[in-house]
């Protein structure tokens, strides 16, 4: 897939602005899109949509498919009648820079709770029909999916695998009875995913008619507790005895990690995919384009190869490391052979960043997934660099950073002085506009077809408004822009720069310098 010459902004809906502490999919987001058509932008890249578990991190959620019950609006519900607005008046002070899930999750869910009973009473026949059947057709995710919630909260949070051995087995009978005895649990979730639902693809049609294409994200893993793992145990490496990881991914030692990243979730049973005609995989694809018109892969090397480790029962988990693993060649080329056979034109975008093999670039060129270049990373080293612009292939997609770099402000404060030299050296000075600008300008720039800006980029702001720590284990994920940072001068300077840099068509009888 090849892109025409555009640009968007990187932001996770949960960085909205609004009233209830965490970003929602209500007024500020449809803001926030008004924000994207005035600064000529045509992409909006958010990060994975689910419920996430502990941590807060949308790269492991309870569902690799189900959109995150915390960014319903509350205002929305009011508006259809299903919450007054003395419910929404009873919240706690919220901080406005950052999230604080506890207080959301303790504050939003008896609301949502408050809103399914009043939807079950004052919904028209023609919500209750809608209802009914977004629930048949997305069964052959949503029934797993709300059954494995309400028997995660039968079980006080429990993880899946330490369940009653008939419901981590599946046994039919268990499964019957203990859907029949949640039923009430289960068709809150049912309606959680409705209501997520209807008001996303709202937006994203209000995006849409705009010219305006929302790119997602697609973690290659899902994490272990999951109904996707629970519901498909075939689909992955278990013990069939504890149903614990028999292998789990990461990436071997490197320059960054002497005993290299174990992110402990299962690798997949590949064999038993290919046999399925890689059904889940495609499943997932297809409710993902439910949600979004174009996928971003995350580590997209695991689909030519992966790293797999094999826990050792002779250390204690907490010491486990990823060192004695090995490569294990994944079916990437047969798999989206077949995505294509079944979806046709694949909206693919790859995450192709770390150690990379001529085998991984092979199977990206095969497809002409564009791949990624991150501008932060541009120059530790020499003129072969292949971050530096000079070196990019049209074909990808270049960002100033990503949700796992610093902002460009903290990146540049942190450097050290033999770096900055070459930063300076290459751009020729720092203008009096800040760092920020200066790469915002290199890539938009650029021979890359797509230009992507997190919005923290766009407000200057320094470390402290960083959305992830990579190997930080809490406080990440939280970041939010107060309401009116996205003013119109701003729209004005990003449009201007989006115009002079062919990544938007000029309206005519306009001109911008």
């Amino acid at each position: 897939m090849t892109l025409l010459r555009a640009s968007g902004i990187l932001l996770h809906p949960t960085s909205f602005p609004g009233r209830f502490g965490i970003g929602e999919l209500g007024l500020e987001a449809y803001q926030f899109i008004d924000f994207l058509t005035a600064s000529g932008q045509q992409y909006w890249q958010v990060l994975p949509l689910g419920p996430t578990g502990f941590g807060n991190s949308p790269y492991m959620c309870y569902s690799a498919v189900a959109g995150n019950p915390l960014l319903i609006s509350l205002e929305l519900l009011r508006n259809e009648g299903f919450l007054a607005e003395e419910d929404l008046a009873q919240g706690p002070e919220f901080p406005g820079d950052r999230v604080d899930y506890e207080k959301v999750i303790a504050f939003k869910m008896p609301l949502l709770q408050q809103a399914c009973e009043n939807f079950k009473v004052r919904a028209s026949d023609i919500q209750k029909t809608k209802f009914a059947g977004f629930c048949e057709s997305k069964a052959y995710w949503l029934d797993d999916y709300c059954l494995y919630m309400a028997l995660k909260e039968a079980n006080q949070g429990a993880s899946w695998y330490e369940w009653d051995p008939a419901l981590v087995k599946r046994d039919p009978v268990a499964l019957d009875h203990w859907g029949r005895r949640l039923n009430t649990e289960i068709v809150f979730h049912k309606f959680l995913q409705f209501i997520f639902f209807q008001q996303w693809s709202a937006l994203k049609q209000y995006a849409n008619d705009r010219g305006i294409q929302i790119i997602g994200d697609i973690p290659i893993y899902v994490a272990h507790d999951s109904a996707d793992v629970w519901a498909n145990p075939d689909a992955f490496c278990l013990d069939e005895e504890t149903y614990r990881p028999s292998l789990m991914a990461g990436v071997p030692p490197d320059y960054f990690s002497a005993t290299g990243q174990l992110w402990g979730n299962p690798v997949y049973n590949w064999e038993h995919l290919q046999q399925t005609d890689f059904k889940w995989w495609i499943h997932r694809f297809e409710a993902m384009l439910d949600y979004v018109d174009l996928i971003r892969i995350d580590h997209f090397r695991g689909f030519e190869s992966f790293w797999a480790v094999e826990p050792d029962p002779e250390v204690p988990p907490e010491e486990w490391t990823a060192e004695k693993g090995e490569w294990v060649e994944a079916p990437g080329k047969e798999f989206f052979e077949m995505l294509r056979e079944k979806l046709g034109k694949l909206p693919i975008l790859a995450e192709d960043l770390g150690v990379i093999t001529p085998e991984v670039e092979e199977l990206r060129d095969y497809f002409e997934f564009p791949g990624m270049k991150i501008l932060q990373f541009a120059f530790g080293s020499d003129p072969g660099n292949p971050f530096l612009p000079f070196n990019f292939p049209r074909n990808c997609l270049v960002y100033t950073g990503t949700h796992d770099n610093d902002t460009t402000v903290g990146w540049f404060e942190s450097r050290e002085d033999w770096e900055r030299e070459a930063i300076l050296r290459y751009l020729g000075h720092i203008s009096p506009d800040g760092i920020h600008w200066d790469l915002i300008r290199l890539a938009l720039s650029s021979v890359a077809n797509l230009a992507i800006v997190p919005v923290q980029d766009l407000l200057g702001l320094g470390t402290w408004a960083r959305m992830n720590f990579p190997g930080k284990p809490e406080g990440n994920w939280e970041w939010r822009y107060w309401g009116g940072n996205l003013s119109p001068e701003l729209a004005e300077r990003l449009r201007s720069l989006t115009y002079t840099f062919g990544r938007a068509p000029q309206p005519k009888g306009q001109s911008h310098t």
